[in-house]
C-alpha cells in the first residue's frame, strides 16, 4: 500500500452535489470533471455522479477515456474540438462541443457528418480568452442555425472572469450582456461555474457548471467551503517516517534555509514535490498531525518534508499526517503557499494513490 494517498470521500461528493442543487433549484448541473476530476479520479467521480445533466471536460481525450470506461452520461467539450478531423469522433461518441472560434465554425460548415452535433455557442462577455465578441455573435449564430451539421436549437454559453470577487459588479454586468445578446433564443443557457453558482443567483439559468465546489473546496480566497456547507472530498495523507531530536541553532534541509531557535523534535513526512506537494511551500505552511496544526520547516524536497513537532511531542513513526482536506482546508494551505487550491489538487502525481471511501 502506498504511504502517500489521497482519500476520496464519495459521500462528501454526493453531499456537495445536493448542496449545489439546493443553491440553484431551477437549474440542471453540468459537473466539471476535467483535469482528472480536479485530481480526484475522473472515472470514479463520473461513476458516482447521478441526477445531473452531464459532464464537462476540457479536451477530447478526456471524453474518450470516459466513453472507454462505459460512461454514457452526456459529455460537453468545454474547449471544443481542435481540428476538423476530430468531428467524426464527436459524432461517433455522442459528444457535445463548445464552439468558440471562427475556425471551428468553418470546420463545422465544411464537414461531412453522419448526423448533426449538439453544440454550445460561446459568447465572450469579458474574459477575452475564448468566444465570440458581441459584435460578431449574432452573425455567427445565424450561420450555425443554417448549418446541417448542427442540432437545433443551439445552446448558448459564456464564462465569467471575476465571479470569485464578491464586491465586483462586473459579473452582474456580464450576466446582463449575455441576456441582451441571446434575445430569448431557445436552447439551453449556461453562465455559472462554482463561484457564480454560490454567489450570483441571477446567473444560474438552465445549467450551472460547478467544478471546484463539487469537490468541497471554496472558489473564494477569503471564504471557506464550510461557509457554504460544502465538505472536502479529498484528504491528502502521508505518514511520519522519522521523529528526530533537533538542537537549537541546527539547520534542516537543502540550502539550510531554516534554523531552529530552540531545541525541538522534527518529524519527517514521506511526501514532496515528486508527489505534487509544492516545492515553494514556505516555512509555517500548516500541516495536521494528531489533531495539531504544525508548521512546515526547511525546504520541501522531492520525497520528503519536515515539520517542527515541538520538544514535548508524543508523535511517533507511522502516525498519519494530513496535508490538506478533512481538518485542514486546501484553501488555507494554498493561501500560505501563495497559490490557489485548484493548483494543489490538480498537480498531484501518479505516485499518490487514490483511495475511495
Amino acid at each position: 500500500m502506498n504511504i502517500t494517498r489521497a482519500i476520496i470521500n464519495l459521500s462528501a461528493l454526493q453531499h456537495n452535489l445536493q448542496v449545489l442543487k439546493k443553491q440553484a433549484p431551477n437549474s440542471k448541473i453540468l459537473a466539471i470533471i476535467k483535469a482528472n476530476a480536479y485530481g480526484h479520479g475522473m472515472i470514479k467521480i463520473a461513476q458516482n455522479l447521478t441526477g445531473i445533466y452531464g459532464l464537462g471536460v476540457a479536451r477530447l481525450n478526456e471524453a474518450l477515456v470516459l466513453r472507454d470506461a462505459n460512461i454514457k452520461t452526456p459529455i460537453v467539450l468545454l474547449e471544443g474540438f481542435f481540428a476538423q478531423e476530430n468531428l467524426p469522433l464527436l459524432v461517433k461518441h455522442d459528444l457535445q462541443t463548445v464552439i468558440h472560434s471562427k475556425q471551428q465554425v468553418i470546420d463545422l460548415l465544411e464537414a461531412k457528418l453522419e448526423k448533426p452535433l449538439k453544440i454550445w455557442l460561446k459568447l465572450d462577455v469579458g474574459m477575452h480568452r475564448l468566444g465570440f465578441h458581441p459584435h460578431e455573435f449574432q452573425k455567427t449564430y445565424q450561420r450555425l442555425e443554417r448549418c446541417k451539421n448542427v442540432q437545433k436549437p443551439i445552446n448558448l454559453i459564456c464564462h465569467f472572469n471575476c465571479a470569485d470577487e464578491l464586491d465586483n459588479p462586473i459579473t452582474e454586468k456580464q450576466t446582463q450582456l449575455f441576456k441582451e445578446q441571446i434575445q430569448e433564443r431557445s436552447g439551453l443557457h449556461s453562465l455559472a461555474s462554482s463561484a457564480a453558482t454560490l454567489a450570483w443567483p441571477t446567473s444560474h439559468a438552465d445549467i450551472i457548471r460547478p467544478g471546484i465546489a463539487l469537490y468541497g473546496i471554496s472558489p473564494f480566497a477569503d471564504k471557506e467551503a464550510q461557509d457554504f456547507s460544502l465538505l472536502p472530498v479529498m484528504t491528502l495523507k502521508s505518514r511520519l517516517i522519522a521523529v528526530r531530536e533537533h538542537k537549537k541553532g541546527d539547520a534542516v534541509g537543502y540550502g539550510a534555509q531554516w534554523t531552529s531557535t530552540q531545541d525541538t523534535k522534527l518529524g519527517v513526512v514521506a511526501i514532496g514535490y515528486g508527489d505534487g506537494y509544492p516545492r515553494m511551500a514556505p516555512e509555517g505552511t500548516p500541516i495536521l498531525i494528531n489533531g495539531r496544526i504544525l508548521p512546515l520547516v526547511g525546504r520541501v524536497s522531492m520525497d520528503m518534508l519536515t515539520v517542527d513537532l515541538g520538544i514535548n511531542c508524543t508523535d511517533k513513526v507511522g502516525d498519519d499526517v494530513t496535508l490538506w482536506g478533512d481538518g485542514l482546508s486546501a484553501t488555507l494551505v494554498a493561501k500560505y503557499i501563495g497559490t490557489i487550491s485548484y493548483e494543489l489538487v490538480t498537480k498531484l502525481t501518479s505516485r499518490v494513490e487514490l483511495q475511495y471511501i
